[in-house]
């Protein structure tokens, strides 16, 4: 009776035990069933990194082999800034400087640009954006002006031959005749110090007033005539107020003050039967359309029809009405680059900007190319004597209408964009 209890008791705490232990086990069967839920969600997880790792590993790839592609190219024809020396005719062209958007208007760099790519001297991608080859020309030219002597500052890839390479994608109006290295900050507009110009003109611009133009072939410059005509030009020497002589500049803008170092007629000569002249100016820098006014202005008073007092008029704070000889024969000759030749040209790294080597071509050039399409042009469609039957519209005493202004302004925004620095 005694020994009953404690097997009593025994049998309780045994399914007590065997209760607990099938909770137990059931709990741990449902802990393992979720750590096999993480454990596979981790791998599930793990499987997506590694996939996005090894897509990103391939693009790295891929970007380290462009790299490496680049830079194999990059060490064969490293970038370097360069200078071009540019010769060609602007007949047919609207100026210089290309203008994007206006694809219907081709200037030269367009061509240049275009030949730039194709000859493998600069990425494609740098002939859409010209910044991306620090490209700066020196001076920008009016429609249908040409240059023998502009120069333009870019970085290109130093390949063989670049020249040759480039004129190959040129037309035979433009042509580069020279390439000099320069210093990686060097800028062809800002270091140039002076531009020097040419005008070559009939001489029958400066006859008389009253004289046949029908008889261009007939006349001849006398020496006073070209005395008097120099004199005129030496009053532009120096620093003055041109505000006059190009568009929207305000009397009092700093800007329109200009300096001219020289500025003469030469010796006249004969071509296609005519006789011709060649002006020639040279100043620190121009505004648009400031030397065919210039010119434009001195012609007015040869032919009589305005005074000699006009041109010192011109400076004051009044608006005058200065005419504006035609563009075709305007040429920019040379550009100057003074304090980069003292401060570069003998540290024995860098060449001065001087083309003497290069003169030979030059002339070729111009008696090849630019030369004959003045003449030509100038003989068949009479540009000067056509400019010079207007002059007689113009108020050369008073002050300049608001008419006459508006419309010379009018055709000055018309050309704007293409000036010449």
């Amino acid at each position: 009776m005694f020994k009953v209890r404690p097997l009593l008791s025994a049998l309780v705490n045994h399914t007590l035990t065997l209760k607990t232990n099938g909770g137990l086990y059931k709990l741990c069967c449902m802990m393992t069933e979720v750590s096999k839920d993480e454990h596979t969600a981790k791998l599930m997880k793990r499987a997506n990194e590694e996939n996005e790792d090894s897509a990103e590993v391939v693009q790295a790839a891929k970007r380290i082999k462009a790299e490496g592609e680049i830079t194999e190219d990059e060490k064969k024809y490293p970038k370097k800034k360069v200078v071009l020396l540019l010769a060609y005719s602007g007949k047919g062209y609207y100026g210089m400087q290309r203008n994007p958007g206006t694809s219907q208007f081709r200037t030269i760099e367009d061509d240049l640009v275009a030949a730039l790519v194709k000859s493998g001297c600069i990425p494609e991608n740098h002939g859409d954006d010209m910044k991306k080859m620090s490209f700066q020309r020196c001076a920008r030219t009016d429609k249908g002006v040409s240059a023998a002597g502009q120069v333009v500052s870019l970085k290109v890839r130093l390949i063989e031959n670049i020249p040759e390479k480039i004129n190959q994608h040129l037309p035979p109006q433009i042509r580069v005749l020279g390439l000099k290295r320069v210093t990686q900050g060097f800028n062809s507009k800002n270091n140039c110090d002076a531009r020097t110009y040419s005008y070559m003109l009939p001489t029958v611009a400066f006859s008389p007033k009253d004289y046949d133009t029908a008889n261009i072939a007939a006349f001849r410059l006398g020496p006073e005539t070209l005395q008097r005509v120099n004199r005129l030009f030496a009053l532009y020497k120096g620093t003055h107020n041109f505000h006059n002589f190009t568009s929207q500049k305000a009397p009092n803008d700093p800007s329109a003050r200009r300096y001219i170092t020289e500025m003469s007629c030469g010796e006249p000569f004969i071509r296609n039967n005519s006789e011709f002249a060649v002006i020639t100016v040279r100043g620190q820098s121009f505004m648009l359309h400031q030397i065919r006014k210039m010119i434009g202005l001195v012609i007015a008073v040869i032919k009589g029809y305005a005074k000699e007092v006009v041109i010192e008029r011109t400076w004051g704070q009044e608006k005058v009405d200065v005419p504006k000889a035609p563009g075709l024969g305007l040429v920019l000759e040379r550009v100057h680059f003074d304090r980069y030749n003292k401060r570069f040209g003998g540290d024995g790294l860098h060449e001065r900007l001087e083309w003497d080597r290069e003169e030979e071509a030059i002339k070729t050039f111009k008696e090849a190319h630019i030369y004959p399409t003045i003449v030509e042009t100038e003989c068949q469609e009479g540009s000067m004597v056509s400019w010079m039957s207007t002059l007689p519209i113009h108020d050369f005493e008073a002050t300049a209408s608001v008419t006459q202004d508006n419309k010379d302004q009018k055709q000055d925004n018309a050309e704007e964009g293409n000036d010449s620095d």
